[in-house]
């Protein structure tokens, strides 16, 4: 079965720990990754070490620990980087995609759709998409803070099976491993309330900006998404490989519930539906007997004023709520395209946003 597999590089790990990037273990990774997406599986890199490419294409001047500084790094270091994941791929006939985040581009819901639109398009059409968040002009109030809490945000982006987060530690253990030897390493975690008293602290080579300590928040929210987490080495052998095939490597955090499941909770627990659809028989029974997305072709009416991703309630002639479902189209867009032919959507509003105007797995139906 394919997988979505979003695999996040600390910054220690792609560094091996010295000042620089480890061109031989990017290799190592890549050759890996390519391996995945030969068989189909669908891979996204979550990528630090754009300030540590930065400061040794510098010659690692001597500058102060500033937030300015640090962007400059980044800036330096973001091209350095994205060359070096871009010419590896690239030995493998791979192609690869730059995303830059900020945190404002996931708690905006018109950017958080325009985010996800772009990294479905790169995977549909078998680019890797190589993500990291945007130092070079990131501050406090936009920055998502590590690039742990950010590869979960992404894994949610693209309702992905699987996070792997790779770490200069074997996992999570019960104790420092650097200083006790008694120390186990957990393979599984079910219960957070399991960890009280776990050891979670920093990088070994203290090169990152996240310790374990965001690793564990990072699962927790990835978990609650629906997606199977689990923190490993980056130096373990075929790691990559061996994590994707369900080899017991590292700590693994299973997921609470399905993806599927956990969008329709939101959807049905989430903001208060923003307006109706109505929608002929035709289309009732591709919803309710089909399990089938809803068209345009189907909508008689459109009543209210929503925007794109907000929640609607879907109605059929006589008023019955039939189901609820985030919207692809805003209300003025969709009264336009209300009853046309999905060919049709792009000539009538000069742009499409895809042929379904809610998607079956962003619909959850109210009726037996």
């Amino acid at each position: 079965m394919t997988q979505r597999i979003v695999v996040k590089f600390g910054t220690s790990v792609l560094t091996g720990g010295a000042r620089h990037l480890d061109r031989p273990r990017l290799v190592e990774f890549v050759r890996q990754l390519s391996d995945l997406h030969s068989r189909g599986h669908d891979i996204i890199v979550c990528t630090s070490g754009a300030v540590a490419a930065g400061r040794a294409h510098l010659g690692f001047p001597k500058l102060a620990p500033t937030i300015v500084n640090k962007q400059l790094f980044a800036a330096v270091g973001q091209t350095r980087l994205m060359l070096q994941w871009e010419r590896i791929f690239d030995i493998y006939g791979v192609r690869v995609g730059q995303i830059l985040l900020t945190r404002a581009d996931t708690e905006n819901r018109r950017r958080y759709l325009n985010a996800r639109d772009t990294l479905s398009a790169l995977l549909d059409n078998r680019i890797v998409p190589v993500v990291n968040e945007n130092d070079a002009v990131a501050t406090e109030e936009i920055k998502v803070g590590d690039n742990d809490n950010l590869s979960a945000l992404v894994a949610t982006l693209v309702s992905a099976d699987l996070l792997l987060i790779l770490t200069d530690q074997a996992g999570l253990f019960t104790a420092d491993p650097r200083t006790d030897p008694s120390a186990e390493l957990i393979p599984e975690v079910h219960h957070f309330d399991d960890l009280q008293g776990i050891h979670a602290g920093d990088s070994v080579t203290g090169l990152g900006v996240g310790g374990m300590s965001t690793k564990i928040a990072a699962a927790n929210t990835a978990r609650h998404a629906g997606i199977d987490v689990v923190i490993a080495a980056g130096a373990e052998p075929n790691v990559i490989l061996r994590v994707a095939q369900g080899e017991s490597v590292g700590t693994r955090f299973p997921a609470l519930e399905s993806r599927i499941e956990s969008r329709k909770r939101w959807i049905l627990a989430g903001p208060k539906p923003a307006g109706r659809i109505v929608i002929d028989a035709g289309a009732v029974r591709a919803l309710c007997r089909r399990g089938r997305s809803l068209l345009p072709a189907g909508i008689i009416a459109v009543e209210g004023g929503f925007q794109r991703g907000d929640t609607v309630i879907i109605v059929d002639a006589e008023r019955h709520e039939l189901a609820r479902g985030l919207t692809a189209y805003n209300s003025d867009d969709l009264a336009r395209i209300a009853g046309c032919h999905s060919h049709e959507i792009e000539d009538r509003l000069g742009y499409t946003y895809g042929d379904e105007a809610i998607h079956r797995n962003n619909l959850v139906l109210l009726t037996e």
